[in-house]
């Protein structure tokens, strides 16, 4: 035992136990080969390093276990065995590749699934795609993703990591594991295990279980080797990857729920199945939601501007809360089951309101548009987005700052004036210096219809010219054509 122990030491090998007392594995990361390697050992005497049991969970919550909330709330596309629902004390985890440096909605289901498992006392833990970013997912992908150079992707991860933590801390935790506080995450990048490891140790250790029928008939796989552009072989050991994933927070951390996508589906398998024959193990689960789509089959998430991202640096609290807003009547009382955490009783009630003479319209659509905002954006997010909303409303009484508007300047069409230019300037000839209207023409129409707005004050007069008075604190003017031109004017 001496010779081993300096043996460990010599190379800071980590000794690691599993369910099977039969077969452990000897997992090493010497500094000098850089090489990694999994060996039977004989012993099983070491203590594993897996985190502590889980506390139990809230009272409030106790009464269902959390697949059964998932699934009445329409999270629940598939499960790899029906025993996940009686079990307990999990510890799930949700991977995000850092294809750019923010995640998008695509990526905010599994975020709020990993808030249930935590609201039901459960640890949730997010992996952040280091390594398999640097190959890319083929999953729901009809060609290759772009490579990312490695400066790139440290700096997505960077990000990923910080949004991630702030999304899920920000958010009541009823338990977590032991050695982390009340509102911290469990945040690891699989770039960490993967960069010692070498092409060759990788196909002893790991690929020598894989078998590549079972491969190929992957769904993710078999769309791909039909398209024109085919699969690479990088892209095809893409699942291998993402299933050893699994099988290290397994072996390590005792992770056993895998969640994903519906598209995750054959990656979430592949890990489940590495995990039963190298380790000879049983315990480990998956769990796929569904993807995030409107009522007629598109994708919900991406808008004329591009993607809607979850980072407030690349859109505003402002633009995330008017797209929930815009919401239609057929999806909502879907996306409140899917994207909240309001009770099934109360999206029921809210249902059952949007039914009677006298509802207001879009007034469910703002609850969702408010929930799911401070979700991603706290509720200092969600009030830069109320703010913003009611400032750019036309007729709102609210009494307008140059702060306010140099906040929304940046989700609405803007521009910059000199003082002299803007004083004493005909409001018609204004809004045609602006861009906002075409012609003259056009907005002497506009002003007849009772459309044109100066700081959201209607003007009715064709004569009115633009005062001192008129410029908010001396810098800024707010110009608007009907309830969606807008222009902030900027004062030099």
């Amino acid at each position: 035992m001496a010779a081993v122990a300096m043996a460990m030491a010599a190379s800071r090998t980590l000794f690691l136990s599993h369910p099977n007392p039969s077969r452990t594995f000897l997992l090493s990361t010497s500094t000098s080969s850089k090489t990694f390697f999994l060996a039977r050992a004989s012993s099983a005497s070491t203590a594993s390093p897996s985190l502590e049991p889980t506390p139990p969970p809230s009272p409030s919550l106790k009464s269902k276990h959390v697949v059964e909330i998932l699934q009445e709330r329409g999270l629940v596309e598939s499960i790899t065995s029906e025993n996940l629902k009686s079990c307990t004390n999990l510890k799930a985890y949700c991977g995000f590749d850092p294809t750019a440096e923010s995640l998008h909605l695509g990526n905010l289901i599994g975020l709020v699934v990993l808030s249930w498992f935590k609201r039901c006392g459960h640890v949730a833990v997010a992996l952040v795609g280091g390594a398999t970013g640097r190959v890319g997912d083929p999953s729901g992908k009809s060609a290759e993703r772009p490579e990312l150079d490695a400066e790139t992707l440290e700096k997505n991860c960077a990000s990923i990591n910080t949004l991630v933590k702030s999304i899920l801390a920000r958010n009541e935790v009823q338990s977590v594991e032991p050695g982390f506080g009340r509102d911290s995450v469990l945040i690891l990048d699989n770039y960490d295990w993967w960069k010692n490891v070498t092409l060759l140790d990788f196909l002893r250790d790991v690929g020598r279980f894989a078998r590549v029928g079972t491969m190929m008939a992957k769904e993710s796989v078999k769309k791909r080797l039909t398209s024109e552009d085919g699969m690479s072989y990088t892209e095809f050991t893409y699942q291998l990857l993402q299933g050893y994933d699994f099988l290290y927070l397994f072996q390590n951390m005792g992770v056993n729920v895998q969640i994903g996508g519906s598209d995750q589906w054959g990656n979430i398998t592949a890990g489940t199945e590495l995990i039963r024959k190298i380790l000879q193990a049983e315990g480990a689960y998956g769990l796929t939601f569904p993807l995030l789509l409107k009522s007629d089959g598109t994708k919900f998430g991406k808008s004329e501007g591009g993607a809607i991202w979850l980072n407030p640096s690349m859109l505003s609290p402002y633009k995330f809360y008017q797209y929930f807003f815009s919401v239609p009547d057929v999806d909502v009382i879907r996306f409140l089951k899917i994207l909240t955490f309001l009770s099934i009783e109360e999206i029921d009630a809210l249902e059952q309101d949007m039914k009677k003479p006298g509802y207001i319209p879009n007034t469910v659509q703002k609850i969702l548009a408010e929930e799911v905002t401070r979700f991603v954006h706290g509720e200092e997010g969600l009030m830069e987005a109320l703010n913003a909303t009611e400032a750019l409303r036309p007729g709102a009484e609210t009494e307008l700052d140059a702060k306010t508007i140099e906040g929304i300047a940046k989700d609405v069409p803007s521009c910059t004036l000199a003082y002299d230019k803007v004083l004493n300037c005909t409001l018609i000839d204004l809004a045609v210096l602006t861009g906002l209207m075409a012609s003259k023409s056009a907005v002497r129409r506009l002003l007849k219809q009772g459309g044109l707005y100066l700081n959201n004050v209607r003007i009715d007069a064709e004569e009115k010219t633009i005062e001192a008075s008129d410029i908010i604190d001396g810098k800024v003017l707010l110009l608007s054509a009907g309830k969606k031109n807008k222009i902030v004017i900027r004062i030099e």
